[in-house]
């Protein structure tokens, strides 16, 4: 939701996320092979578990990095009225008749 105190020159973090998902991947990596070494199967099953969380990561961080910067409105475009929830203004048409309440 755009508010309009948004920084004009805000950055992703998608870039200090792949690179935190790779220092994450190369522990949870060497914990896993250190703890099946020392015979240790459920710390080493939990860091293979870590393995795959960090590896889904990282594909989806790829996959938007890799589909480029999005349209953002600019400086001219007006901020949006925060949502309220369904509360409040509810006309005729919503939550089936605006006062408020959900179904009969």
């Amino acid at each position: 939701m755009r508010t309009g105190s948004e920084p004009v020159t805000a950055r992703s973090t998608l870039r200090l996320r792949f690179w935190l998902s790779v220092w994450g991947l190369a522990w949870a990596v060497f914990g896993t092979v250190v703890f099946v070494l020392v015979g240790r199967p459920g710390w080493a099953a939990a860091c293979a578990v870590l393995v795959v969380v960090v590896l889904v990561d990282m594909v989806l961080v790829v996959r938007h990095l890799r589909q480029g910067p999005h349209w953002q409105p600019g400086p001219d475009v007006p901020p949006y009225e925060p949502d309220d929830g369904g509360r409040g203004t509810a006309g005729p048409g919503r939550n089936g008749g605006g006062d408020g309440r959900r179904g009969s």
